[in-house]
C-alpha cells in the first residue's frame, strides 16, 4: 500500500497547470488550437492513487507501459470517460491481453505485431458476436537509433498497407520517441521529420486516417507540438521522478 501522506495533489494540480500553459503557448506560437493537443498523463511505475488524483484533476487520458502493470490499474479503475493508452513496446505474447482494452495502442511497430492483434482480435470477436475494431498507431523509428523500437521510415509506407488489410485494426496515425537530448532543439528534425513522413502517407496511403501524431515527452513536448504533434505523453512533469524499484 502506499503512504496517503505522500500523495501530494496540490503539487500534481500545479504541475498539471503549468503543462497545459505550455501546451497552450507552444500550440498558439505556430497558430494551433491547444485543445487539438491532448495531453496522455503517463502513470507507468506510479501507484494507481496517483492516476485517481491526476483524473480528479481533470486528466482523461494516461498512458502505461507494461501490460501487466497496465491491466491492473484498469480493472480497479476505469471510469467510463477515461482513456488508457499503451505506450510501451508490445510483445506478440500479450496481445490477447490488450486488445481491446486500450482506447488506442500506440506502439504497433511492426506487421507481425499487428497480425497478432489482428488474430486476437478475430478470437474475442467470435467469442463476443461483435465487430470489434482497435485504434493504432504505427511506431516509427525516425532516429534509427538501435535501443529505439519502430519501424524504418522508408518501410512505413508498404507496412501500412498490409496492416490496412487486417479488418480489426483502425491505423489512426504515427508515433515515435526521440532520442534524450540536453537541448530539445536537436530533436525538432526528429519531430518534423515524422509530420512530413504523416504528410506523404497521406498521400501515398489514402485508406488510413492519419490524424494522429504522437510524439513529445516532458523534455521535449513543446518542440513536438511545434512541429505538429496532436498526442504528447508526459510524465515527469506531472508526477515527478519516477519511483525506483
Amino acid at each position: 500500500m502506499i503512504n496517503q501522506s505522500s500523495i501530494n495533489p496540490e503539487l500534481i494540480a500545479e504541475n498539471i497547470t503549468q503543462v497545459r500553459a505550455r501546451i497552450a503557448e507552444a500550440a498558439q506560437s505556430v497558430g494551433r488550437q491547444p485543445q487539438d493537443v491532448a495531453l496522455v498523463a503517463v502513470s507507468k511505475t506510479k501507484p494507481l492513487e496517483y492516476v485517481k488524483v491526476a483524473y480528479n484533476l481533470g486528466i482523461r487520458d494516461f498512458g502505461e507501459n507494461r501490460v501487466q502493470e497496465a491491466l491492473e490499474k484498469l480493472a480497479a479503475f476505469s471510469p467510463s470517460d477515461l482513456r488508457w493508452h499503451m505506450i510501451g513496446h508490445l510483445q506478440t505474447n500479450k496481445v490477447q491481453k490488450v486488445f481491446g482494452s486500450f482506447s488506442y495502442i500506440h506502439s504497433v511497430d511492426s506487421l507481425h505485431v499487428a497480425e497478432a492483434l489482428q488474430h486476437a482480435a478475430e478470437k474475442k470477436s467470435q467469442a463476443s458476436g461483435e465487430d470489434m475494431r482497435q485504434p493504432i498507431l504505427l511506431q516509427v523509428n525516425v532516429s534509427g537509433e538501435a535501443s529505439k523500437e519502430g519501424m524504418a521510415p522508408e518501410e512505413a509506407a508498404v507496412i501500412a498497407r498490409q496492416i490496412l488489410s487486417l479488418s480489426h485494426l483502425k491505423v489512426q496515425g504515427l508515433m515515435t520517441v526521440a532520442p534524450l537530448v540536453d537541448d530539445p532543439e536537436q530533436v525538432r528534425p526528429v519531430f518534423r521529420a515524422l509530420r512530413q513522413l504523416r504528410d506523404r502517407l497521406r498521400e501515398e496511403v489514402c485508406d488510413a486516417c492519419w490524424d494522429q501524431l504522437s510524439m513529445g515527452m516532458t523534455d521535449d513536448y513543446a518542440v513536438a507540438i511545434e512541429e505538429g504533434a496532436t498526442i504528447v505523453r508526459v510524465g515527469r512533469a506531472i508526477f515527478g521522478e519516477r519511483n525506483k524499484k
